[in-house]
């Protein structure tokens, strides 16, 4: 009895042991529930929301361009893609051979895939291939289900009507860089681009907006059921350009011909930018959906350079056309008058060296006038040893040679004005007088963009210091601008520029001016001018002594450039236009026989069209058309006042 009586005290020890464990136990759990039920609920319907809702980056909207006139130059287009977003997929190799199984994959865009997805966070998604067809689509659509962490996003793609047109001036937009990255998540978008070239870059922030969010719920499998809040953001500022793509589009078929041309039209009064084109041009469309290895291999390589904007990054000797500020600088500096005589026998001799003519038994003597008139060589390879380099250089560096001129638009080149500290500075070696010779006639180191040439003839013909520019704060008014810019005097001596510019009206419209066959006919649309030819190959000695080969028996790259820089009308300049054929053009001619003509009937059809004064009909720039492109279409978007 006492050992049943033990037996049972034991038991009743370990029961009530086990029981108050239980207890314990029981309790901890119902404290550790009322903790998560009702002490956390808040923070794990937090978390369990996070689960079922997925926060996404919207791009904004980028800002349209448009031209003086209200015409849309660049804007965005409906674009289908297909993407993966990381965090939603085990294994992203297979998920991109389901879908190249149902659409065609190129291998640069797997590997585009592969490494977007190892660079950025794993929430963003990361594009496939973008452009998709409406058959692409619904085939991705229909097999979603099967495939984790793909999604159809429906963004936009930049759209240029004008195409080639206008490329050089808008340049383009792509994909964000690596180097480019700053950890900002709206880079890292797939449809997120920014500009690369031109007013797309110079402009971008203006241009980009601000991002938007849309918050979605998704289920288990990642899925998106619906759409829950969404904020489009802030679209991008519209741009307005100077530009008129009328003229735009009627000097870009009026170069179409040569192999390599750059063309700029200013307002002189004003400094907009009328017209700027370089040829060969680009779509820049390819760079926007994505450029193939192959065509870039194939724009690359091109010996025209087509991604060159030669319009305002081109540099070459400016020849001739640098003839009045030398001009202008011996005139200022007393160094000769406007009767100062000089015999030109064809050729001028300074030490051992011997300086030629273009023409090669000489012109005789001459005065100013009809020293550019006739572009004789000698007369200013004299007027420039008695004017010396300080001052041609100076004189230079004023009409806005030999520094960029701040054009609102990357890729300006700022071009070369010699002196004797850069010499020094570069050779180590004293300047030498044989350089001013050639430096008075537009050789030896002087280069220059066609926009300086075209600004130089604006200053000269305002006596003021014009300033290029393509981005105005609105369209063209009625009537034009009210207010014109009040640019600085250029400080010059009236009796000077009009001596200078009365040679140039010379050039063209007396006879034997240099430009007399490329003259304006029509009554009152006159224009004064002055050629150019710059050597890119120096002649030696054994070819002036058994004949210099003739430019069409050279390779094309060995050839004279032509260029020929003008104003119109004569009696009150309003319109300046510079043009550069490269290496002669398809004639291999000089500045007379090949630039001339274009600038000439460019020169025209602005007058004609007046778009430094006159707006057109609504209905005539409705119809614009764009050269071998779409029609423009409406978009029922009102272009910017």
């Amino acid at each position: 009895m006492p050992r049943d009586t033990q037996q049972q005290k034991s038991l009743t020890r370990r029961a009530l042991l086990l029981g108050g464990g239980e207890v314990l136990l029981a309790s901890a759990l119902a404290g550790r529930l009322y903790q998560l039920q009702v002490l956390e609920k808040d923070r794990y319907r937090v978390l369990a929301d996070e689960n079922r809702i997925n926060l996404r980056l919207l791009v904004p909207p980028r800002g349209r361009i448009f031209d003086r006139f209200g015409i849309e130059l660049a804007d965005n287009k409906q674009n289908y893609r297909v993407v993966i977003v990381p965090e939603q997929t085990a294994d992203i190799d297979a998920t991109l051979n389901a879908i190249a199984s149902l659409i065609t994959i190129t291998e640069t865009d797997r590997r585009r895939a592969l490494r977007d997805a190892k660079r950025q966070h794993v929430f963003i998604p990361v594009e496939v291939r973008s452009n998709l067809s409406w058959e692409e689509m619904t085939r991705i659509e229909v097999a979603i289900p099967e495939l984790p962490g793909v999604a159809i996003e429906q963004g936009l793609l930049r759209s240029y009507p004008f195409g080639a047109t206008a490329a050089h001036i808008l340049g383009y937009v792509a994909k964000v860089s690596e180097k480019e990255l700053t950890g900002d998540p709206l880079l890292e978008l797939p449809d997120f681009r920014i500009g690369k070239a031109g007013i797309e870059k110079s402009q971008d922030v203006k241009l980009r907006g601000s991002a938007g969010a849309s918050q979605v719920e998704v289920n288990a499998y990642g899925r998106v059921v619906r759409e829950i809040a969404r904020n489009e953001g802030k679209p991008g500022q519209d741009v307005v350009l100077s530009l008129d793509a009328t003229m735009q589009d009627f000097v870009t078929k009026r170069c179409s011909n040569e192999q390599s041309v750059a063309c700029v039209l200013l307002d002189a009064l004003t400094g907009d930018i009328l017209a700027l084109v370089s040829s060969p041009s680009y779509d820049p469309m390819l760079f926007s959906a994505g450029l193939t290895p192959a065509v870039w291999q194939e724009l690359s390589t091109d010996p025209r350079n087509p991604l060159s904007n030669k319009a305002i990054g081109g540099l070459y000797p400016p020849g001739s056309t640098f003839k009045p500020i030398v001009a202008l600088a011996a005139l200022e500096g007393g160094a000769i008058t406007v009767d100062t005589p000089i015999t030109c026998p064809g050729y001028l001799e300074l030490g051992d060296a011997t300086f030629h003519c273009w023409q090669k038994g000489g012109h005789g003597t001459l005065h100013l006038h009809d020293a550019i008139k006739k572009s004789c060589d000698v007369f200013f390879y004299e007027t420039a040893r008695r004017a010396g380099i300080d001052r041609i250089a100076a004189m230079a560096r004023r009409f806005g040679f030999g520094d960029a001129l701040g054009l609102d638009m990357s890729g300006e080149r700022a071009g070369l004005i010699p002196d004797r500290d850069w010499k020094l500075a570069t050779t180590g070696v004293a300047w030498q007088q044989g350089e001013t010779l050639n430096t008075g006639i537009g050789q030896g180191s002087v280069s220059a963009t066609p926009l300086q040439i075209a600004t130089m003839a604006a200053r000269l013909v305002t006596a003021r210091q014009v300033v290029p520019h393509l981005v105005r704060s609105s369209t063209l008014p009625p009537g034009g601008d009210g207010r014109l810019p009040n640019f600085a005097p250029m400080g010059l001596t009236q009796h000077a520029v009009m001596a200078v510019l009365d040679g140039m009206s010379a050039v063209v419209n007396e006879q034997g001016g240099t430009a007399y066959a490329a003259r304006i006919m029509e009554a009152g649309f006159s224009m004064g001018g002055k050629s150019g030819t710059s050597q890119v190959r120096r002649i030696s000695q054994w070819e002036r002594d058994h004949g210099v080969l003739k430019e069409d028996q050279l390779p094309w790259k060995d050839r004279d450039h032509a260029l020929f820089v003008a104003f119109a009308p004569v009696g009150s300049p309003r319109y300046v236009c510079c043009t550069v054929v490269e290496h002669g053009g398809v004639e291999a001619g000089g500045g007379s026989a090949v630039a001339a003509p274009i600038v000439r009937d460019v020169l025209l059809e602005a007058q004609k069209r007046d778009p430094a004064r006159r707006v057109p009909h609504p209905e005539s720039i409705a119809q614009a058309p764009p050269p071998a492109s779409p029609p423009l279409a409406a978009n029922g978007r009102m272009p910017p006042g």
